[in-house]
């Protein structure tokens, strides 16, 4: 901060008003929309990229997803698709597979998902499939491959 800028919070008139505003986050919302055809595509891409902040707009067809990059609140994106398409439009729900510790558990297993994407879930029921008990990890440890001496079987 320069000696200006010093003097200048002294001697500010605004009278409780901000000089500067908060400036949103560069940030990347993803948003899962049934995109039938190309005039769909075209339709939600256009909606999109006359909004106010956005840098960049990615269609996958195929996936149902829209990628938009630039200074925008997810929020607003997700009602602007709504609102000018006339299309169901969420955050995208989605995680890659490789993410998840037990991908397959009910709640988080999706058919509908992409190809390697299953849902996100925040649900402590499956995440509390993901921690082992103290047998569980003893059993596993003790016929490790890394460890061949640990076995007490053979």
């Amino acid at each position: 901060m320069g000696a200006l800028d010093h003097l200048s919070e002294f001697f500010d008139c605004s009278h409780g008003r901000s000089k500067l505003k908060k400036r949103k986050q560069l940030q990347t919302v993803e948003v899962k929309v049934r995109i039938d055809c190309e005039g769909c595509e075209r339709k939600v891409k256009r909606a999109l990229e006359g909004m106010k902040g956005v840098k960049s707009v990615d269609v996958e067809r195929k996936a149902n997803k829209v990628t938009v990059v630039g200074y925008v609140d997810p929020s607003k994106v997700v009602a602007r698709v709504a609102h000018r398409t006339g299309k169901k439009a969420e955050l995208w729900p989605y995680v890659p597979y490789d993410v998840v510790a037990h991908p397959y558990a009910p709640g988080v297993y999706d058919k509908k998902a992409p190809a390697g994407y299953v849902r996100n879930s925040n649900d402590p029921q499956v995440s509390q499939l993901a921690r082992a008990s103290s047998i569980e990890v003893r059993y596993t440890t003790a016929f490790s491959d890394e460890n061949t001496a640990a076995c007490a079987v053979m």
